[in-house]
């Protein structure tokens, strides 16, 4: 199966639907590792969306790995304190 992938926008009027894609693509996998290579145009709703994607493989066992982070991307992480919880 191919690896789940952010696209290339990723704002608020993007996220329901992305994270709805991205449920889609982790579905019948085991721990996921998401490419977010693509990722070019986001605000902090990216951030929202993989905590909740995290959340939701974690209550079903599984785990979130993400690729190639764009770096904007690990600065928003580490400024809302969730480094420990998307370790980038």
């Amino acid at each position: 199966m191919d690896q789940p992938r952010l696209p290339e926008r990723l704002t608020l009027d993007d996220a329901e639907n992305v994270l709805r894609d991205l449920r889609r693509a982790a579905s019948g996998q085991g721990d996921v590792t998401l490419d977010a290579g693509a990722l070019r145009h986001f605000d902090s709703s990216a951030v929202a969306v993989l905590l909740e994607l995290r959340r939701e493989l974690q209550r079903e066992g599984r785990a979130l790995h993400v690729a190639h982070w764009p770096e904007r991307l690990r600065d928003l992480i580490q400024v809302y304190g969730v480094g420990d919880l998307l370790p980038a």
